[in-house]
């Protein structure tokens, strides 16, 4: 095998393997940890080229990184965005179950107001 050819090797290897870091990220979240391990490994696979090639596999490298660290970001929002709806949820639950219970009156009224803050945890 020439070294040009064996140098093409490299790079698509590099690609490949870097073209997999996305992919996780996609279907599970990385921790920081996890994506700065992939980034480095990439990254050193770099280190045996040269010219253009180095260069552009670095770029690559550095940009999995920043997708993988957005699609993070992105995942911690949308769980804490879930976490909000559901307790927004709730609370509208409640403040139904309450409004229902003002229609009764004496025992009954205070076991229904009793029952919806023991099942909305209020």
């Amino acid at each position: 095998m020439t070294k040009h050819t064996s140098t093409l090797l490299a790079a698509l290897v590099v690609m490949l393997t870097a073209s997999v870091l996305p992919a996780q990220a996609q279907t599970t979240a990385m921790t920081p940890e996890q994506i700065d391990a992939h980034y480095e490994t990439a990254r050193k696979q770099c280190d045996s080229m040269t010219g253009d090639q180095k260069d552009t596999c670095i770029k690559q490298a550095e940009a999995d990184k920043d997708v993988a660290e957005a699609q993070a970001k992105a995942g911690k929002e949308k769980a804490e965005a879930d976490h909000d709806a559901a307790k927004a949820r709730q609370d509208a639950d409640y403040e139904v179950a309450m409004k229902k219970c003002d229609a009764l009156s004496g025992d009954a009224q205070d076991k229904c107001e009793a029952d919806a803050k023991t099942r909305y945890g209020k």
